[in-house]
């Protein structure tokens, strides 16, 4: 059969998105297997033109200028990840972090947020300046996360006290027009003075609001997504856990159908047990992020994250001299395998963790994560033991 389109791809016509790579140089790229959210097909192929799929289908493939045989290989869309800190022993807030997206870059991830701590307002300033530096260049860059610094000192995880507060509108404000453009994703502890105000004023922005670092109540956070919060920042972690008389952020976004939750599946922040019960909770909105640090695809030692020193001991990162977590070492290829091996998800639902859901998170989800036509071409090529063999991002190799 030829030009046979993937499940995902119904109502969709096979020419969509071919303005954009008419003129440019044509790729095919088979594979054993194309996988997304919407299943497995066999015997795949891509057609990629410029940074778009012009047409993916399984049998006989049409005409390309190029043709890339993957023979046994898996082919999923490239990795979206929301929520890292930094790479290679570099951090986001750096003057120069080019080589840790490219670590994560290597390891699937074709899309990124850039996560920043809490830091005084006019550092994070002078941080989105530079993020914004990048993006002009870089498409692969999606923008900024500021993490910090609208998140409660009682659950503040590796973030500086000194540096929380509250959101004002002159903070809002501030923020808003320094990151216009940079700024996709902010965190914010619903229970702190003025939240649910910032929420709407971020939302207003087009930006997505996330809730966590929180001690709130279930009714907060329901307060929250009510605002126009859509995300809860890494569940499990930096939260109330979920009680049965008291359910907390956790109940709130579980119940939810409009809110993602972020998963950090790295075998250590969350048990899998509890992993396993999310993702049955809430199927198909379970969005696995990294929230690496410097360590990531680094060595042991001693780092920074933001202005607290950290010590990473097997892979597992704290804040020197406590035991509190203070991010992770962890690629999303590593995300994926957990995913299939310690939660037992079926490989579409895990690249879906990785891929649609959290770009629809962040309203993206028409662009990126499917292998469809007139989504962009980030391709990741992966060894039946799902190990990454090749990637590419807006249709370039990013492995050569």
């Amino acid at each position: 059969m030829s030009d046979t389109r993937l499940p995902s791809d119904v109502g969709r016509p096979s020419d969509a998105g071919r303005p954009t790579g008419l003129e440019a140089r044509t790729t095919l790229v088979r594979a054993a297997r194309l996988v997304d959210g919407a299943g497995p097909v066999a015997d795949g192929w891509v057609l990629v033109g410029g940074d778009t799929i012009l047409q993916a289908g399984t049998g006989v493939a049409p005409d390309a200028d190029e043709v890339v045989d993957l023979v046994d290989a898996t082919l999923v869309p490239g990795f979206v990840d929301l929520h890292g800190h930094g790479g290679a022993t570099q951090a986001y807030e750096d003057d120069d972090f080019s080589a840790a997206l490219a670590a994560h870059r290597a390891h699937g991830t074709t899309r990124s947020v850039v996560s920043l701590v809490a830091n005084p307002v006019t550092d994070l300033v002078r941080s989105l300046g530079r993020i914004r530096d990048v993006m002009a260049t870089d498409p692969l860059l999606l923008g900024a996360h500021l993490e910090g610094p609208f998140l409660s000192p009682d659950n503040k995880g590796a973030h500086n006290e000194d540096f929380l507060v509250a959101p004002t509108p002159a903070a809002v404000e501030a923020l808003l027009a320094a990151g216009e453009g940079v700024i996709r994703q902010v965190t914010i502890a619903p229970e702190l003075p003025g939240a649910l105000d910032a929420v709407r004023r971020f939302v207003e922005a087009g930006v997505t609001v996330a809730v966590g670092h929180t001690v709130g109540t279930y009714e907060q956070a329901r307060a929250a997504f009510d605002a126009g919060a859509t995300v809860l920042t890494h569940a499990f972690n930096a939260m109330p856990g979920l009680h049965h008389r008291r359910p907390g952020p956790i109940g709130a976004a579980v119940e939810d159908e409009r809110v993602t939750l972020e998963l950090i599946l790295d075998g250590v922040h969350v048990h899998p047990a509890a992993a396993r019960t999310l993702f049955r909770a809430a199927p198909g909105r379970i969005a696995l992020i990294t929230d690496a640090m410097g360590a990531a695809g680094a060595a042991d030692g001693p780092y920074r994250l933001g202005s607290l020193d950290v010590t990473v001991t097997d892979g597992v990162a704290h804040v020197t001299g406590t035991d509190t977590i203070a991010g992770s070492t962890l690629t999303q290829d590593v995300a994926l395998r957990n995913a299939v091996r310690l939660t037992g998800q079926s490989l579409p639902d895990a690249v879906a963790a990785l891929t649609s859901v959290p770009a629809r998170a962040i309203g993206l989800g028409d662009r990126f994560g499917r292998l469809a036509p007139g989504f962009a071409a980030d391709l990741v090529a992966l060894s039946p033991a799902l190990e990454v063999l090749r990637v590419w991002g807006a249709g370039q190799p990013l492995d050569q």
